[in-house]
């Protein structure tokens, strides 16, 4: 049997919550591609018409990312020390493997393909010399609205995007987000350009300005909500109030992160990654809810407290846009019947995907509703590099 995986890392790992006191504490309130085909028959387009369709269909995808954005904003929370705002990429910095077919590139263009990090940061250290403690990839399909989220586990075997290898989690701490989404592309065959990084207090008041979002818990889950409650009401020297009963209930923000920092019930950050997931997905729909005016004032109250390659401006021009996405589905990469965990020498524990190539395969068509698609040379060399450099470690009856 393989051994149990534990997720611990060489850097700042969270610590397992401390002992909170007996008598708890009470809420603090806080209020605050489109595709489209040209019809045949019709006219040659002017060279204004031309310029203004162009600016239209910017305009276009700036709304499908809007509602997006908002859930990127407050996914995690940010910190009230940091103010970092926007960075702008240049994409000849940003690595897309060479050898991905013209095919394939074609299918991504119909899709924006963004970045979310999330950092386990109390003190607004949001460019880099953080390890991203959340991956995520959020495929937005520009023609349907639809959105697709996967978790790429934090402590996944994988070449950082420099030809080192170690847990995939590290290549945000070496070169910040440029180095991420690379690191992201080369191994996974993708084309992202644009992230969003958070740290993880301010989602409390932005779920609470929303007033609350619906989480089914567990009574296995009561504890070590209530335990990571009370770590982080005392870091950020707030109140809370403990979660009592299991059950599909409506939680405020400071409830809706313990939940989130869950780890150690069946599971282990397999499971964390899920419940990040479903965090996300109820603040989307609860975003639903809100009016315009009510999505622009979370934003501009977040958007200084981030790090990110959207301008607020971007962000708030098309936010009555925002009720017509959805998320469709969501997993994890790797994939449970694709991976392998244990002790894999100086990295530690890791996860360890047992075929890069094949779990590639299964991502795109995951994303992209592609089937049989064949990975770049370059991911393959790094599937090969992987089995050779982890295959001594591999437990017995692993295939």
């Amino acid at each position: 049997m393989a051994p149990r995986y534990q997720d611990e890392d060489d850097w700042e790992y969270e610590e397992a919550p401390r002992k909170r006191s007996s008598s708890g504490g009470k809420k603090k309130s806080s209020g605050k591609k489109s595709s489209g085909k040209s019809a045949s028959g019709k006219k040659k387009m002017s060279a204004k018409a031309k310029a203004k369709k162009k600016r239209k269909r910017i305009l276009l995808f700036m709304g499908e990312v809007v509602l997006l954005a908002v859930m990127l904003l407050v996914l995690w929370g940010v910190t009230r020390t940091e103010k970092v705002g926007h960075l702008e990429i240049p994409e000849e910095e940003i690595v897309v493997n060479e050898s991905v077919s013209e095919e394939q590139l074609e299918v991504m263009k119909g899709y924006r393909n963004v970045a979310l990090f999330g950092v386990d940061s109390t003190t607004g250290a949001l460019t880099k010399n953080t390890r991203s403690d959340s991956i995520m990839i959020a495929s937005i399909n520009l023609d349907t609205k639809e959105i697709r989220l996967v978790s790429v586990y934090r402590d996944t075997f994988m070449n950082l995007g420099n030809d080192k290898y170690n847990k995939c989690n590290g290549a945000y701490a070496a070169g910040g987000p440029k180095q991420a989404i690379s690191m992201l592309n080369a191994n996974l065959d993708m084309n992202i350009k644009d992230f969003v990084t958070i740290g993880f207090a301010g989602l409390i008041d932005t779920i609470n300005a929303l007033g609350g979002i619906p989480l089914d818990i567990t009574n296995e889950e009561i504890h070590y909500l209530n335990d990571y409650q009370y770590c982080i009401a005392e870091d950020l020297k707030r109140q809370y109030t403990p979660v009592s009963n299991a059950g599909l209930q409506v939680v405020d923000g400071m409830q809706a992160t313990g939940y989130c920092r869950i780890r150690y019930t069946k599971g282990d950050d397999f499971k964390r990654a899920e419940r990040q997931r479903n965090v996300l997905k109820a603040i989307m729909d609860k975003s639903k809810e809100a009016s315009v005016t009510q999505l622009v004032e979370i934003a501009n109250d977040v958007f200084d407290e981030v790090y990110t390659s959207f301008g607020i401006g971007e962000i708030t021009e098309l936010l009555g846009e925002a009720s017509g996405y959805r998320v469709v589905a969501d997993d994890g990469f790797p994939t449970e019947d694709r991976r392998w965990t244990g002790n894999i020498g100086s990295p530690g524990d890791c996860i360890v995907p047992n075929n890069l190539a094949d779990n590639v395969s299964w991502l795109h068509e995951f994303l992209f509703d592609e089937s049989g698609y064949v990975p770049s040379n370059e991911v393959q060399n790094y599937s090969d590099h992987i089995t050779g450099a982890t295959s001594k470690y591999k437990p017995k009856g692993v295939q």
